[in-house]
């Protein structure tokens, strides 16, 4: 059985992720791909990414896998409308995966291992699947170490609540600085770590930015995971909202997410 999912599918999870390309989430990656490559995209969400790295590779086949059977039907129904040939979407287990041994060039996961009780036991997995010579790409978060201006009360308690619903959910939210450790943990002995951060502070990011967080404050799993597991009232979840609509609309909003990154071989 899948992990539960801290921030669930809702429509102001989606937009985030919808939102998220090879270019902005991925870089570290591209130089690594070429024509021809094999790619695996494990908790590929509504498949943007996996498009983008199909595009890449180009012939080289991609496949998008994600727990959830309906965000796979929805990155189906955008790889039929983008024409694209060389994609395919389907539900598997990150634990278990569904592929034969050393069956892929490449195996990614972006924001996947943070949300994961066993991540170990998944770079494992991932290990399996990948060709001798080739190479596993992790990219995650590190949200303890996000930082915002101006220091508002309600974005203080925002983090507070956060980290307690992810922590109560599973996975561990500080997965950034984690990811080297664990990568070395399942076995991997050629390891390149890097670094790469997401800032949203003009007036657009931070209308999306602060738009999202305020709609998801209010009406997604993460909602629900709060006040059902008794973090934090409605009340709180209202303020956390409030708050991130007061800072979309003031000049000097300004908010920084720090990303671990790795690249393993071996």
């Amino acid at each position: 059985m899948p992990d539960a999912y801290t921030h669930g599918h809702h429509e102001s999870v989606l937009r985030s992720h919808r939102w998220r390309t090879a270019e902005n989430s991925a870089a570290y990656l591209l130089p690594e791909l070429a024509p021809g490559l094999d790619v695996l995209d494990v908790g590929a969400g509504p498949g943007t990414i996996t498009l983008d790295l199909a595009a890449r590779v180009a012939p080289g086949r991609v496949r998008g896998v994600d727990a959830s059977a309906g965000v796979v039907a929805q990155a189906d129904a955008d790889r039929v409308a983008s024409g694209a040939e060389n994609v395919e979407f389907a539900v598997d287990d990150a634990y278990s995966l569904s592929s034969p041994d050393d069956a892929w060039d490449v195996v990614h996961a972006h924001q996947v291992l943070q949300h994961l009780g066993r991540p170990v036991d998944a770079l494992r997995e991932f290990r399996r699947v990948v060709r001798p010579g080739g190479v596993v790409a992790a990219r995650d978060v590190d949200y303890e170490g996000v930082i915002w201006w101006p220091l508002l009360p309600g974005l203080a308690e925002w983090l507070e609540v956060y980290l307690a619903a992810h922590h109560a959910t599973s996975g561990e939210p500080a997965a950034g600085r984690r990811l080297k450790a664990w990568v070395h943990e399942a076995g991997f002995d050629d390891v390149r770590s890097t670094a790469s951060v997401w800032l949203f502070e003009t007036p657009e990011d931070r209308a999306w930015w602060g738009g999202m967080w305020a709609d998801r404050a209010l009406h997604s799993a993460f909602a629900e995971t709060v006040v059902g597991r008794g973090i934090a009232d409605r009340a709180a979840l209202e303020r956390i909202s409030a708050a991130w609509r007061e800072w979309a609309e003031h000049p000097d909003g300004w908010v920084l997410l720090p990303h671990g990154e790795i690249l393993a071989r071996g």
